[in-house]
């Protein structure tokens, strides 16, 4: 509620009859004039800003549909207002940010790409620079709040580790080096993580912080950013084109495999959870959809390949073998390797290295 709370503050505290002169080209709310024409949003900012919010409220006062806004940080509070009658559209247009937006309250419409969505409370997007979309005002109530980020602060940002690495990379090639390419994220919080918590309490420091506008505003909003992109990464799922849902979950495989090979001795489901964010059984469709294999066919598998290796490679003992890849019943180990082999480990070790 202290983030609702605060964004309606900030959006009703304004003078109406004062507007900054940048809204004239930035237009908060723009009607469509064409469905051939596309607007190209400028950034509203003065040049040495990265980082700004725009806050929505979306009302119904007597069956008066309007919109009441503001922009932070600002010099001055104002408020913009407008009326409108549902269902508005707005004019189709892509940013010269990228633009992150969050549901405070109540449901919100765009159409993005050609397809049409509905955000409800809790939910986040993610819209790169060259992405078209509208709003859709269908009357609903919802109060919204729209991050615009730089380039340059988005690259700062993902210069850090948010999840896995190669998440990190798909964030960052996704939505910032693929400049000619249109992609978008939308984000729901992972049932019972308290996701949701913890983003409306970030969000509500980074207001708070954007309103205060210091000198050591620029650094600790660019903080706050980067705990946001944490959280999405670890806590949301997220919904995205058909071609980056396939380069995604191809990045999650070698993410998964490769930590299920370097932690053989001790891997678990509970490991995989703990390091990826995943329910358990996300763990054995994504291993059954790229191999074949379920979650424990895949790691006795590794484990019997990792076996012969050191067989070959080293003078272990098999029980010393047994207990590196994570098998502490050496009876079991011998059972599946030979099940495997036709052979026993001492003698695959004799008549290989023949």
């Amino acid at each position: 509620m202290e983030l609702l709370n605060l964004s309606r503050k900030l959006i009703n505290t304004g003078n109406t009859d004062h507007l900054p002169e940048i809204l004239s080209r930035f237009r908060i709310l723009c009607p469509e004039y064409s469905a051939l024409d596309e607007e190209r949003k400028p950034w509203p900012m003065p040049e040495r800003e990265h980082l700004f919010a725009l806050l929505w409220d979306l009302h119904d006062t007597d069956g008066t549909h309007a919109l009441s806004a503001t922009i932070v940080p600002r010099e001055y509070p104002y408020t913009f207002y407008a009326e409108y009658s549902p269902v508005t559209r707005t004019q189709m247009h892509s940013h010269e940010y990228l633009e992150l937006f969050y549901i405070a309250e109540g449901e919100y419409r765009q159409k993005i790409l050609g397809n049409e969505f509905t955000f409800t409370q809790g939910e986040l997007c993610l819209i790169d620079r060259n992405c078209l979309h509208q709003e859709i005002l269908d009357g609903s109530s919802a109060v919204i709040i729209f991050l615009g980020i730089t380039p340059d602060i988005f690259d700062d940002v993902m210069k850090n580790r948010l999840g896995t690495e190669g998440i990190t990379s798909f964030f960052n090639t996704a939505l910032l080096t693929q400049k000619n390419v249109q992609q978008y994220l939308h984000f729901r919080p992972r049932q019972e993580s308290g996701a949701d918590t913890l983003m409306e309490q970030t969000l509500t420091f980074l207001l708070k912080e954007l309103s205060r506008h210091d000198e050591a505003s620029a650094l600790i909003c660019q903080g706050l950013l980067l705990r946001i992109f944490r959280i999405l990464s670890t806590q949301y799922e997220f919904s995205l084109s058909k071609k980056l849902k396939k380069e995604m979950t191809w990045i999650l495989y070698e993410e998964i495999s490769g930590f299920i090979r370097n932690h053989l001795r001790n891997i678990s489901i509970r490991m995989l959870s703990d390091e990826f964010h995943f329910q358990d059984d996300y763990f054995n469709r994504l291993l059954k959809s790229h191999t074949g294999l379920t979650y424990t066919e895949f790691v006795q598998s590794l484990r019997l390949e990792k076996a012969e290796f050191l067989l070959l490679s080293t003078d272990l003992s098999i029980d010393e073998i047994a207990r590196e890849i994570g098998y502490h019943n050496k009876g079991y180990f011998y059972k599946i390797f030979t099940e495997r082999h036709r052979i026993t480990p001492a003698q695959f070790r004799k008549k290989v290295k023949k």
